[in-house]
């Protein structure tokens, strides 16, 4: 499908489709993205445009379709330990700090988790930190929530080719937290045991979630609108407990959009905590 093949008020239409149903904002010229994310699709559903496929997202009449195009448009971009830092916050700082708290257990949540390596990574970082520091955090549950089906599933199975286990995880952090299984790598199951997974797309209400100490929403919000990203991290403060925290990605601010946060230094990187 030629990027020609898309009108201009059929773009504008589909990019109103995508940000009403996930908040996913495509910019001004994006027509490439979306032929290339969407080929596939439409020949599997025999759909010859976009203003087709328009008109059958509004009837409702192809069941899954609409999954399928948000699914297909979302970037699901994801490794082990990303950045390093966020990691080394919570280990160092964070879950040591609830501690003494006594917070147990820890809620965490990994929103748009993708296919589970971040809620894994957060995972075997309070193993590494219940090893070394015996006391320190007992109880950590976590709550990994993506908007696509498939790659919830997923997360669910943490089974992944050598291609994707290479991705930020070292040989012994492989060897110590996976087994090998014919040709694929499986997360041990002591580290799957903290992490549960569920379908979730941000716009929805958070109530059903519950609350939280630590919430990671890493590279997500740079694909939404302002006003959305101020009604996130708004209501992302709401589910948050007194002094809990939050981390985005490392090119994201929270500057214009909340007030709820004070942001604390920690050299490398940032992490956000709830004001009281």
């Amino acid at each position: 499908m030629p990027s020609t093949a898309i009108e201009p008020q059929d773009y504008e239409d589909f990019r109103l489709f995508l940000e009403r149903s996930c908040g996913l904002v495509l910019g001004d010229n994006k027509h490439y993205l979306v032929t290339s994310r969407l080929s596939r699709l439409m020949d599997e559903f025999s759909v010859s445009s976009v203003s087709e496929l328009l008109r059958l997202l509004k009837s409702g009449k192809r069941a899954g379709l609409r999954e399928r195009v948000i699914e297909a448009m979302t970037t699901n971009e994801t490794y082990w330990f990303r950045d390093v830092f966020p990691f080394e916050i919570l280990r160092n700082q964070i879950l040591p700090d609830l501690g003494k708290r006594g917070v147990n257990p820890v809620k965490i949540w990994s929103a748009a988790c993708s296919s589970g390596q971040e809620a894994y990574s957060i995972s075997m970082t309070v193993s590494e930190l219940q090893q070394t520091r015996p006391g320190v955090v007992r109880d950590v549950q976590i709550v990994g929530t993506d908007i696509s089906t498939a790659i919830v599933r997923e997360a669910r199975e943490a089974t992944y080719d050598d291609l994707a286990v290479a991705r930020g995880l070292s040989p012994e952090r492989r060897d110590r937290f996976l087994v090998r299984k014919e040709k694929r790598w499986q997360v041990r199951p002591e580290i799957r045991a903290r992490a549960s997974f569920r379908e979730f797309n941000l716009l929805d209400s958070f109530t059903l979630l519950g609350r939280f100490d630590i919430i990671f929403c890493r590279n997500v919000l740079i694909y939404f609108s302002a006003e959305s990203k101020r009604d996130i991290l708004s209501r992302m403060a709401g589910t948050l407990n007194p002094g809990g925290y939050l981390f985005l990605g490392a090119s994201e601010s929270m500057a214009n959009y909340s007030d709820a946060f004070e942001m604390l230094r920690c050299n490398p990187g940032v992490v956000y905590r709830k004001r009281s």
